[in-house]
């Protein structure tokens, strides 16, 4: 496997090393202690997720707060996906700093998105399934957001104008200078 640094503090891309012939290929999907070494970062994954959607849908951009706030280790298997992350922890360095990457069934990147940090991802090819491992459980309460079209985000989410399928939770959410406002 494969740990590359991005331009958000303690959030990583991972190329996991692919077997393949004749009959498919297997990967290894997680491996705690190799994560850890490259990452040097500790987790405990508790929950898996998984969620299917079709072309044009944005799901994000959210975070869990306090006690639930939850690291991910994110990964698509069917489909592609425009993966990004929106680093909203006031004391890193890295903070209001955006990062996006193609994350699909074919190339097997994940990315480890840290406490903190707003997660979202665009879909771009019909029936894509998008899974995920979390470190703390999803409660509703501690869940905090950002509206995924804010201009002053500028996220380019691969969609053309109009594309864009968002959730009516996810239309009424602040956006980053709002969201920024209540957080100092």
């Amino acid at each position: 496997m494969i740990v590359e640094k991005t331009n958000i503090k303690d959030c990583f891309l991972i190329k996991p090393k692919v077997f393949k012939d004749e009959r498919g290929y297997f990967f290894e999907s997680f491996h705690q202690e190799k994560f850890e070494k490259q990452t040097h970062i500790k987790t405990n994954f508790i929950q898996d997720n998984e969620s299917m959607s079709n072309y044009g849908v944005i799901r994000g951009l959210h975070a869990q707060q306090g006690k639930f706030a939850q690291a991910k280790l994110i990964r698509v298997v069917q489909g592609k996906v425009l993966d990004v992350i929106v680093d909203a922890r006031k004391d890193s360095p890295s903070f209001g700093e955006v990062y996006s990457s193609l994350i699909s069934a074919y190339n097997k990147y994940q990315i480890f998105v840290p406490k903190g940090c707003l997660h979202g991802f665009s879909v771009l090819q019909d029936e894509t399934i998008f899974t995920y491992k979390c470190d703390e459980f999803y409660l509703p309460s501690s869940e905090i957001g950002v509206y995924p079209l804010d201009e002053d985000l500028a996220i380019d989410w691969g969609l053309a104008k109009g594309e864009a399928k968002l959730s009516d939770k996810d239309v009424k959410n602040p956006k980053w200078k709002t969201f920024v406002s209540g957080i100092f």
